[in-house]
């Protein structure tokens, strides 16, 4: 039994994260960042839920970029192949479910 508080956690580094749960190969981790990511593409499909503060989520489709400004409470998901950045607007806490060793 865990009982995580999402406001209060840190981390020493951007993207820093306590993994919360390996469910079946399946990874639950709460990141803290104040740091955008980089480009990517998840080998597999990613749910990205906004604890607190806004992020800005840089996506492409067709080869043309797109911003969605996620609040807290929104999720963002990524289909395999959908190649995206996070941009926090200062600190940010984010819960990221994906398959276990997923960029």
């Amino acid at each position: 039994m865990k009982v995580i508080r999402p406001k209060t956690f840190t981390a020493a580094r951007a993207w820093g994260a306590l993994d919360i749960a390996n469910l079946n190969g399946t990874t639950v981790r709460l990141h803290w960042t104040d740091q955008p990511y980089r480009w990517h593409v998840n080998d597999g499909e990613e749910v990205f839920a906004v604890l607190d503060g806004t992020v800005d989520m840089h996506y492409r489709e067709a080869g043309e970029e797109h911003i969605a400004v996620l609040e807290t409470g929104d999720v963002f998901f990524a289909n395999v192949g959908c190649e995206h950045v996070a941009h926090p607007r200062g600190e940010a806490r984010i819960l990221v479910i994906e398959r276990e060793g997923s960029v």
